[in-house]
């Protein structure tokens, strides 16, 4: 078993910048493929991106554009999202997620096992 606990989401301006932090316990934290969600009303949670180890590159799905950036703390067995530039369409539950895996396709929220609790973003304009 894994378990996410998610922090750092709020309320912020748009053009600001959040940084949200998800860490996990119960599995070995280098083992495991971490990723971040978001989700608004009435839609499926939205692939945002995803790290496999810390020394890999993190992949981002195309809305990010150079906004978004994933780091990972294996020391600390936490990841995080800084947002930048963000914009009122941003707005949604940011979730972190994780599976067991190497691998940089795992983009769909079916794919994976463990998920945090949430943590609301609103960007307002």
């Amino acid at each position: 078993q894994v378990q996410l606990v998610e922090s750092g989401g709020g309320l912020v301006q748009a053009g600001g910048s959040l940084r949200l932090s998800c860490a996990a316990s119960g599995r070995i934290f280098t083992d495991l493929v971490m990723a971040w969600f978001r989700q608004t009303p009435g839609k499926d949670r939205e692939f945002v991106g995803l790290s496999v180890r810390s020394d890999t590159t993190p992949v981002y799905a195309d809305f990010v554009k150079g906004r978004f950036t994933i780091s990972r703390e294996n020391a600390n067995n936490t990841i995080y999202l800084q947002m930048n530039n963000l914009k009122p369409e941003d707005t949604a539950v940011y979730s972190c997620a994780a599976r067991w895996g190497d691998s940089t396709t795992f983009r769909r929220y079916y794919e994976y096992r463990f998920w945090g609790q949430g943590t609301q973003v609103t960007v307002s304009s």
